[in-house]
């Protein structure tokens, strides 16, 4: 049997708001969009005791065995919704981990859709839900890649045709904790997107917002900082926003030529730094 190939995307908070805690998890809302970085997943069925997971490539050599993958796969069996089927899945990592920017989550959620998809697996959304929450916060985001406002609620609402803009991101030679991040969150935000609604993707409206756990990042990596006023000061972006929990970093632009023409600049100054021009999808 031939593999399947599934595009598993890189997902950016364009905003940020941390709202309070419950128990040991924080209620966030958050306007998320999808760009065009991606992992490539392939994935097979084959007669084995256990499924063969293994990752390759750039940013594959800090995954351990133990991953969002091979947790999915356990809820899976736990459930018995699997019925003794097993995979041999084969990822190749280019999206970088710690960053922020969902590499893994979207990974467990880009094989579960695929599952649900082709009926090897028989479940319903709500089920799906509850399976994505099972294994990260943040892995029902990578359901489907449409643009999407998560509110305080945790309830979320799907955008189609919103306008492409053109990240350039960029990730310093160190990444950040998430849970390191938010163990560190201290005041809260008002709530202020609400229902959602499809002017918050415009960008003169997501320059005004913020991703609070900013503050928290640059406190602990002052790089951070200093390396988000130059991308502000010397590349001319419309904003410059970190994503997630970080450490990536991201400088929007407007169109193609001046996010090439910001990367081409970032590059002569940072040459040792990964930084990629892409674009939401």
């Amino acid at each position: 049997m031939p593999f399947s190939r599934i595009k598993s995307h890189a997902k950016l908070n364009l905003a940020l708001n941390v709202i309070s805690k419950s128990k040991s998890l924080h209620n966030i809302e958050s306007i998320i969009s999808f760009v065009d970085l991606h992992d490539i997943i392939l994935i097979k069925r084959i007669k084995s005791k256990k499924h063969l997971i293994s990752f390759n490539g750039k940013f594959s050599r800090r995954i351990g065995k133990k991953n969002t993958v091979s947790k999915l796969f356990e809820i899976l069996e736990k459930k018995k919704i699997l019925k003794n089927q097993r995979f041999q899945i084969k990822i190749k990592k280019s999206i970088p981990d710690k960053a922020g920017l969902g590499g893994g989550s979207m990974n467990a959620a880009s094989i579960l859709r695929y599952l649900a998809h082709k009926r090897i697996i028989n479940i319903k959304n709500k089920e799906m839900l509850k399976i994505s929450k099972l294994i990260g916060s943040d892995v029902m985001l990578g359901l489907n890649h449409k643009s999407k406002i998560l509110n305080s609620r945790n309830k979320i609402k799907y955008f189609n045709n919103v306008k492409k803009i053109y990240p350039l991101i960029v990730k310093p030679n160190f990444g950040c904790s998430t849970k390191d991040i938010y163990s560190k969150v201290r005041k809260f935000d008002k709530a202020k997107f609400g229902k959602g609604a499809k002017k918050m993707f415009n960008i003169n409206f997501l320059k005004d917002m913020k991703n609070s756990l900013e503050t928290i990042a640059f406190l602990k990596y002052p790089r951070l900082k200093n390396m988000k006023l130059y991308l502000e000061n010397s590349l001319n972006p419309v904003f410059v926003r970190m994503t997630g929990s970080g450490s990536a970093l991201v400088a929007y632009f407007q169109t193609k030529k001046r996010c090439e023409r910001a990367k081409k600049r970032f590059i002569q100054k940072y040459k040792n730094i990964w930084c990629i021009a892409s674009k939401t999808i």
